[in-house]
């Protein structure tokens, strides 16, 4: 299911590329679009990512920077059988994580520094057993692949716009002035959008129930839910704002309400999720202790 998921996916993304490159430079700009579609499919595939990560200027950790968040995904990772994945902080205020790699041998886990300041080591605990539940289910490369590519054809259309649409062609073809101008205009927000719309909310609700599994206690990750959607919405977390494309990759959606691509939410309902994990814990569960103090 995930094969066939991540070829349609790559064949409209490579459909766009081309529709860009006509746009913005006639048939000899389709024609060099598909070649940098072919290098992009092939590069998403082993490398988005390190690309994705890079995008935030996520650094990697381990247990001498950050012992207490290693061991907890350390724990984790045994508990849900999975090889150790590499460990990332991302400083940004905002809280919020994702999951990413090709498959569980290569996969890599990302929080903001917002995030570990926010929640208690039990909502912590529910949060990142959700991303390797993303892993354990093996959806993070066609959301990977997704967001690298969906933020390049945006980068390519925006380029495409500045230019005023590209120029025609010696054979009377192209984008042409303001018809391809506007061209760019759409693209840039429909490609976030497609691409939004092409993973299932579905795998979601899948990850909140794999992780309350993993962790143990699903009011954990409830408790972490209802926080990060309030601690999103109040602290904007800007860097997304430039790659709405990665949205879908986030435990909750990291756009602020003014961004158009917040109109095609790539997240279920937020309290469809905590109603969800609540019948999960089932009667009498315990909600998440207060913390000690907050996470470093």
């Amino acid at each position: 299911m995930n094969f066939m998921r991540t070829t349609l996916l790559l064949g409209v993304l490579t459909g766009l590329f081309l529709l860009v490159g006509y746009a913005i430079g006639g048939r000899g700009g389709m024609v060099i679009a598909f070649g940098v579609a072919v290098a992009m499919n092939f590069g998403a595939y082993w490398y988005s990512d390190s690309m994705v990560l890079s995008m935030y200027n996520a650094h990697q950790v381990g247990p001498d920077q950050s012992p207490e968040f290693y061991r907890l995904v350390q724990e984790l990772a045994g508990r849900a059988g999975l090889p150790m994945p590499r460990v990332y902080i991302i400083d940004d205020p905002s809280p919020n994580a994702f999951a990413t790699g090709r498959d569980p041998q290569h996969a890599a886990v990302a929080a903001t520094s917002g995030l570990l300041r926010m929640l208690n080591r039990q909502e912590l605990a529910g949060v990142m057993a959700h991303e390797l539940a993303h892993v354990q289910n093996r959806d993070i490369l066609v959301s990977t692949i997704a967001a690298t590519l969906g933020g390049a054809i945006t980068l390519l259309a925006q380029f495409g716009g500045f230019f005023g649409g590209g120029q025609r062609d010696g054979e009377g073809n192209g984008g042409g002035g303001f018809l391809g101008g506007l061209l760019m205009m759409i693209l840039a927000p429909l490609a976030a959008t497609l691409i939004q719309m092409g993973v299932s909310r579905s795998r979601e609700y899948l990850a909140d129930e794999a992780g309350g599994r993993i962790c143990g206690h699903p009011l954990w990750l409830a408790s972490a839910l209802a926080k990060l959607e309030l601690g999103s919405q109040q602290i904007p977390m800007e860097s997304a704002e430039r790659h709405p494309a990665t949205a879908h990759m986030f435990i909750v959606n990291p756009l602020s309400g003014a961004s158009l691509s917040h109109l095609f939410s790539t997240h279920p309902p937020m309290g469809e999720r905590i109603q969800r994990l609540q019948q999960q814990a089932g009667p009498g569960a315990t909600p998440a202790a207060r913390p000690a103090g907050p996470w470093g």
